[in-house]
């Protein structure tokens, strides 16, 4: 249950950013309580951390992390329970934290160090930086020509005023904030459970039509192809590289009215994307694509990271660009055909084994698929929409519904740890149960972006 009740006294704070604060609480600078170490690990051995504006800075092995892993570990940097880790790169996006572990983390990350380890609860520290405030105050001071290359160097970030409220009152915070995102852990746990269920509706639909199709009268024949069975008598099998190509168009640029598309931008199973626009800036070569062509994650394809562009642009080598022959398949059944759970089933079994699963075009090109002529096409397709209308849109309110929760939870944590909210009185109730496996569910359900060993990418 929200606390309302203010303190009885507030003063200006020192940043201009934050609303007024109580009158007893502290504010110095950062650099008063912390200062920048370089601690490197001599052995590489210790756990892998990463660093999320969702969750702040957690074990790489509890995320969904893309990670091309180095050879050694050795020389990454050290951290230690109660420091401060900051993303150098992504400050802006709030991807800091404070640790609870020890760990390592990239060369690139800032590391800062408390001189007393009781000046601050590492949880408070955690809920106080990644606020709005903070990360307008990180946007402001960060230098760069453009904004996703902004940096947060150590002198910008120690000269920025911490709050600090007395210990007994931080700690009062966070067992308040935490008993609070238990309760909403539970209800975007809930939620994403009937998504899942919602989705597993849908592809069953999809699977069925795109492998059947819409006749239950139709005859039935052998397909020969033990994960497809029987498929209708009149349709036809073919290798997936006869009826799309697997085009390789390579860049290093990317045109103004272009997007850019990376595996992060995906949904899985979805199809959804959301490109980046406009000024894009990346690391290494891309492919060009067209308008109708199917993209395919071959990067862990169990996610099933497949879309269909709606417009011209690059993405990441991690995608197949294929390309249909309209004269034998329609684009947008080649999607929904290679997103369907049998093959995206059978291309993952490829990789079995591998740490890192990554498919080629070499086993995908030569998967056998059972296709109708063009107009049954458009029929399934046409059938496919009608049926899964009432599923995307319940779907869709319920992704709308964690957004709320999340933009509530933001909003309650902001007014809790600038003092907007006084809970010095708060005393848990039989309800308040913190479960830290549990706290797993306010991360996202789709964060499974690439971590760059350079300190370059998102996490």
């Amino acid at each position: 249950m929200a606390v309302a009740s203010p303190y009885p006294n507030y003063r200006q704070p020192k940043m201009r950013w934050l609303p007024a604060v109580p009158e007893h609480w502290n504010e110095q600078r950062a650099k008063t309580f912390f200062r920048e170490v370089d601690e490197r690990s001599k052995t590489g051995q210790e756990e892998l951390l990463s660093v999320s504006h969702l969750t702040g800075v957690t074990p790489r092995s509890q995320k969904k992390v893309t990670m091309f892993k180095a050879a050694s570990y050795v020389g990454s940097k050290l951290c230690r329970p109660g420091d401060i880790v900051i993303n150098t790169l992504w400050a802006w996006m709030a991807a800091l934290g404070a640790s609870r572990h020890v760990g390592i983390v990239s060369p690139a990350y800032g590391v800062y160090r408390p001189y007393r380890a009781d000046s601050f609860n590492p949880a408070y520290l955690d809920y106080l930086l990644r606020i709005r405030a903070y990360v307008a105050e990180y946007i402001g001071r960060s230098t760069g020509i453009r904004s996703s290359r902004l940096r947060l160097y150590p002198n910008q970030f120690l000269d920025i005023p911490l709050l600090q409220p007395p210990r007994p009152e931080q700690d009062q915070i966070v067992a308040y904030l935490r008993a609070q995102d238990a309760h909403i852990a539970r209800f975007i746990k809930a939620k994403r459970e009937l998504i899942k269920l919602l989705t597993e509706q849908k592809l069953a639909l999809i699977d069925r039509a795109v492998t059947r199709g819409l006749d239950p009268n139709v005859r039935f024949k052998p397909s020969g192809i033990e994960w497809l069975g029987e498929v209708p008598e009149h349709w036809e099998l073919r290798r997936l590289k006869f009826l799309a190509s697997n085009t390789t168009n390579q860049t290093t640029t990317k045109a103004s009215d272009e997007i850019y598309l990376a595996l992060e931008h995906v949904q899985s199973w979805t199809g959804v994307a959301r490109p980046l626009e406009g000024e894009v800036e990346f690391a290494s070569t891309v492919k060009r694509f067209v308008a109708d062509d199917v993209l395919f994650g071959k990067l862990r394809p169990y996610l099933a990271k497949v879309t269909r562009a709606r417009r011209a642009g690059v993405c990441v080598s991690e995608f197949l660009v294929l390309r249909a022959r309209k004269e034998l398949i329609l684009p947008a059944y080649l999607e929904q055909l290679l997103r369907c759970k049998r093959v995206i089933d059978l291309i993952n079994s490829s990789t079995a084994g591998a740490k890192m699963p990554r498919a080629d075009w070499t086993f995908i090109g030569n998967v056998r698929l059972s296709i109708p002529r063009q107009d049954e096409q458009e029929a399934i397709l046409s059938h496919i929409l009608r049926e899964t209308k009432d599923l995307d849109e319940a779907i869709a309110r319920t992704e709308d519904e964690i957004k709320l929760i999340r933009e509530y939870r933001d909003r309650l944590i902001a007014d809790v740890v600038t003092g907007q909210v006084d809970v010095r009185g708060w005393q848990p109730g039989p309800d308040d149960v913190v479960d830290d496996a549990l706290l797993s569910a306010l991360g996202d359900d789709n964060e499974d972006v690439t971590e760059e060993e350079d300190g370059d990418g998102e996490d």
